[in-house]
């Protein structure tokens, strides 16, 4: 089994030990729409159900996530907004003012891995959305294959694929919506796409 690096563990520690000391827990919960009892933190990821407490981050089965999903749990915590952003328009990643410095690596963690993976398996990829939580959306954007998932509470994520055909290769193209940058921050919104991407490839 492969060690996290100390430094990981560090930031996770330091993570905790600021959303022990947060205050007015009721309200980051309402806004957040996530589970707080006895001072721990019951949100849902995807498919998973994780709780963060004062010393750890466990999912429903007991073991610790990836550094990955651990950082995207508590900054969605620490970055709570004073009040919840209904904003519900559809962007791409690359449409967020912040997300210059990240734009490629988004493409070639999220978007790419998933075209090339499913390349020719629409079945497949279907099997493995409904297996991750995801449901069928339907959207005036032109596309093969449309599918929702609701990555935290206030956080949904957009699945567009369209296979490779004769004149182009297949295309994933993953959405958000637009109030998703007031509960995280583009570093974690990439990562959010990412851990999609691995997911779906049974990772």
């Amino acid at each position: 089994m492969t060690q996290k690096a100390p430094v990981f563990n560090k930031i996770i520690e330091d993570y905790l030990l600021q959303i022990a000391t947060m205050d007015n827990t009721a309200n980051i919960g309402k806004i957040l729409g996530v589970a707080i009892e006895a001072g721990q933190y019951r949100i849902p990821f995807f498919h998973k159900q994780f709780v963060i407490s004062v010393d750890k981050i466990a999912d429903e089965l007991g073991p610790a996530p990836s550094h990955a999903t651990s950082v995207i749990l508590c900054k969605y915590i620490l970055l709570c907004p004073e009040r919840p952003d209904n904003d519900e328009s559809l962007v791409t990643y690359k449409d967020f003012k912040d997300a210059a410095p990240y734009i490629g690596g988004f493409k070639n963690t999220a978007e790419l891995p998933i075209a090339r993976h499913f390349e020719g398996g629409l079945a497949n990829l279907e099997k493995k959305c409904l297996e991750l939580g995801g449901r069928p959306f339907q959207t005036e954007v032109a596309c093969q294959f449309a599918f929702r998932f609701q990555a935290l509470p206030r956080v949904p994520l957009f699945l567009l694929f369209n296979d490779a055909d004769e004149d182009f290769e297949a295309q994933c193209t993953l959405l958000f919506q637009k109030s998703a940058a007031c509960y995280l921050d583009m570093e974690c919104i990439a990562m959010l796409g990412a851990t999609l991407a691995s997911w779906l490839q049974g990772n």
